[in-house]
């Protein structure tokens, strides 16, 4: 499990789970040259019934969202740490 980085005033960068089991914390890439969020557009998981905050080993929790009823949702990351998004 990856922890969720930390910068020098403990501000925690954000992370998601991994697509492909719905619980591993993986980290969010963004481009180091341009600072913009890595993402994959299009890209979707599988619903792994998660509808809990997700927690590294720390306890910090993943990228959250609500649906179109208000449901709590993590979510995905895939295996290059791309954000997954639908447009």
């Amino acid at each position: 499990m990856a922890n969720i980085k930390r910068d020098d005033n403990q501000v925690e960068a954000i992370a998601g789970v991994l697509n492909t089991d719905g619980s591993t914390v993986t980290r969010i890439k963004a481009n180091s040259s341009t600072h913009v969020l890595a993402v994959s557009d299009g890209s979707t998981g599988t619903d792994y019934g998660n509808d809990l905050a997700v927690r590294d080993a720390n306890g910090t929790p993943v990228l959250i969202a609500t649906d179109a009823s208000n449901n709590i949702i993590p979510l995905y990351v895939d295996s290059n740490g791309n954000l997954l998004i639908e447009t």
